[in-house]
């Protein structure tokens, strides 16, 4: 008996999901979310990670009765193999995202590509010196050269550790040296993985799995740290600033350009030139009241946090942006991008522009977007945007009224203002209201959306009984944006929601009780801010040792698997909303589930429902407090001047 399709109210948590959904449905428009139930049950060896394609002796599938493949891998090397694989590929994307940076850092330095300039000094020189480079004396070109150069060599390192990893405590580059598993340049660990994986070559499951780890950690304090600290220099260091985020964003009156993907270059172009005064006269002289500029993904997670522009949505919402009808183009570039874009455009007059060389999509119209004339690159797209507008079928044209304001542009710099001000910022107050049990912790929640889930659904119930219980959220990506659409970015949600020990705090602060930190990239953010803790002192020496948990309940991409290895190799427990496909070995799935425990501090979870994953959560938490002897309460005590005086300093 086949299963019955879901309602769009069972696909979605929010109301204008819900009616671009229907509206879809009317307009007979195939979208994410019917393919997903048109899918049916789903493959048990792929779910397992028990087939084997690695070689064409196969493909192989293992069972009771035929344990081992052709060439004799049984399903601890298969679903290891495969496993490792998946790490790759998102070590791979996140990590090229950063190369790709560090290469218009070299050419910013050089001055060879008009408007682009090292937008904060500041990031710069701390940056440099944390890689022993030279600032006295020398301009700001010299010292980005240098550290380009420096960057550059991190990603194809062949011989040598990262330097990069010595930004974490010392505790976890002990534990990374003990365990054999730190990271040469993220070039050469994917290369190695894939020899690895290659068919006839590395077969004992933990030595595959202690290389996903270890290229993990090339990702993680490699490639994407270095993508977030190149992006702060380049185009400025995220501080606290105001935004909507949902489909009701978009204008039927203006013209609409959506930009989704990853790569901040095109965007941050655009985010300039769409304000140009000619820019909005044109627009004007098209019938239009103006343009609006707005994001999907976490492309519009970067521009967000550093101009303020509007977020159309999350991953499951980038077709649902075109099915408004009132979208001119939809701009392109890398990861996320549904190949179905340009066939749900065809329904609706909306061009979709494929920007990027190595991201080819059919149907969409390829306009590679080169740094050498970025300004004028975005302003011809505008342009075209613009002339599109007289194309839209006003029958057609409907935008959910629906958007939430919020706050998002939290760096490490930006939290440590917020603490302490200019002169004494840092995490120490945020320390003190763990110590003191008014924060009882810190979750990070990251991860794109999957249409297993109701949209949403899971990020936001398990982020509001977290805040309920005095935990601080952090998010990345798409799991910012679901929270976004909630309205549990602003400050004033404290008020709402939060537990009163967390509400204190977030008043005395003025900070949301959860933290928009970036995109996906930047979950090397949120490593920062643990390292911070670590380093402010009191609470233990290794981020092993603090109360943190990372949780990813809508995950989807090979990213998520990368993302997930390099938090539990930095010691930081992580809650998955649905397994890895690892079932069909107990040997894997105990050593990522339990084994790691005794290697790096941490371990994967899987709850399946968000009250168990928020318990499970409070949980960690709980154990990590009551080994740093901070889980019994203590009586806030005002000193006299007799007690001072029998104090020993």
């Amino acid at each position: 008996m086949s299963k019955q399709p879901r309602q769009p109210q069972e696909m979605a948590t929010d109301s204008a999901s819900v009616e671009a959904i229907t509206k879809a449905c009317t307009d007979k428009v195939d979208i994410v979310f019917s393919r997903s139930d048109s899918q049916g049950a789903q493959c048990k060896f792929g779910t397992s990670g028990v087939c084997c394609r690695i070689c064409h002796m196969g493909p192989c599938r293992i069972t009771v009765k035929n344990p081992r493949g052709v060439c004799g891998a049984d399903a601890d090397t298969i679903v290891a193999r495969n496993y490792l694989r998946e790490v790759v590929g998102g070590a791979a994307a996140h990590s090229d995202h950063g190369r790709h940076l560090v290469l218009l850092l070299k050419r910013a330095a050089e001055g060879t590509v008009p408007g682009y300039e090292i937008r904060d000094e500041k990031a710069l020189k701390r940056i440099a010196r944390q890689y022993n480079i030279e600032i006295s004396g020398r301009d700001t070109a010299d010292i980005a050269s240098e550290l380009a150069d420096v960057l550059f060599n991190e990603l194809t390192e062949q011989e040598n550790t990262l330097k990069t990893l010595k930004l974490a405590p010392l505790k976890e580059q002990g534990t990374w040296k003990s365990e054999h598993v730190e990271p040469l340049g993220v070039d050469r660990m994917i290369v190695e993985s894939m020899h690895r994986t290659h068919m006839g070559v590395d077969h004992d499951y933990r030595s595959l799995l202690l290389q996903a780890f270890r290229t993990s950690l090339a990702d993680g304090w490699g490639g994407s740290r270095i993508a977030s600290m190149v992006s702060d220099i380049l185009f400025g260091t995220p501080s606290p600033v105001r935004g909507d985020a949902n489909l009701g964003v978009l204008n039927k009156d203006t013209v609409n350009i959506v930009v989704h993907g990853h790569e901040p270059e095109l965007s941050e172009m655009l985010a300039v030139a769409v304000a140009a005064p000619d820019m909005v006269e044109y627009a004007q002289q098209a019938g239009a009241q103006g343009i609006t500029l707005a994001g999907i993904c976490c492309t519009a997670n970067e521009i967000l946090m550093r101009h303020g522009i509007p977020v159309a949505g999350n991953f499951l919402q980038q077709e649902l942006a075109v099915v408004t009808g009132a979208v001119e183009m939809m701009i392109i570039d890398v990861q996320c991008c549904m190949p179905s874009l340009p066939d749900v455009a065809r329904a609706y007059h909306t061009e979709i522009i494929a920007t990027s060389e190595i991201a080819r999509t059919v149907g969409a119209v390829s306009c590679e977007f080169s740094s050498d004339n970025a300004l004028e690159s975005a302003r011809n797209l505008i342009k075209r945007a613009v002339d599109n507008y007289k194309n839209r079928d006003a029958g057609k044209v409907y935008v959910p009224p629906v958007k939430q304001p919020l706050v998002a542009g939290f760096s490490v710099d930006a939290i440590k203002y917020m603490l302490g001000g200019t002169y004494r910022g840092s995490f120490r107050p945020l320390n003190d209201a763990i110590i003191q049990d008014r924060i009882k912790g810190v979750v990070g929640i990251v991860g794109c959306n999957n249409p297993k889930t109701r949209l949403d659904s899971y990020i936001n119930a398990v982020t509001r009984e977290l805040v309920k219980k005095n935990v601080l959220v952090l998010k990345t990506g798409c799991a910012a944006i679901a929270s976004a659409k909630e309205g549990m970015l602003t400050p004033e949600a404290a008020l709402e929601i939060a537990g009163p020990g967390l509400r204190e705090v977030c008043e005395t602060v003025g900070i949301p009780p959860v933290l928009h930190m970036g995109s996906c990239v930047d979950n090397s953010r949120i490593l920062e801010a643990a390292t911070e803790v670590v380093l402010e002192g009191g609470l233990g020496d290794s981020i092993a040792g603090i109360p943190a948990v990372g949780m990813a309940p809508e995950w989807m991409s090979e990213k998520a698997v990368s993302i997930g290895c390099y938090f539990v190799a930095s010691g930081v427990n992580v809650i998955l909303g649905h397994p890895f496909h690892v079932s069909g070995s107990e040997n894997v799935h105990k050593f990522l589930h339990a084994d790691t425990q005794q290697l790096f501090g941490a371990s994967f979870h899987e709850c399946f429902d968000p009250l168990e994953a928020a318990e499970k959560a409070l949980m960690l938490l709980d154990e990590k407090r009551a080994g740093l002897g901070i889980d019994k309460k203590a009586e806030r005590k005002l000193y006299d001047m007799k007690d001072r005086r029998e104090l020993v300093v």
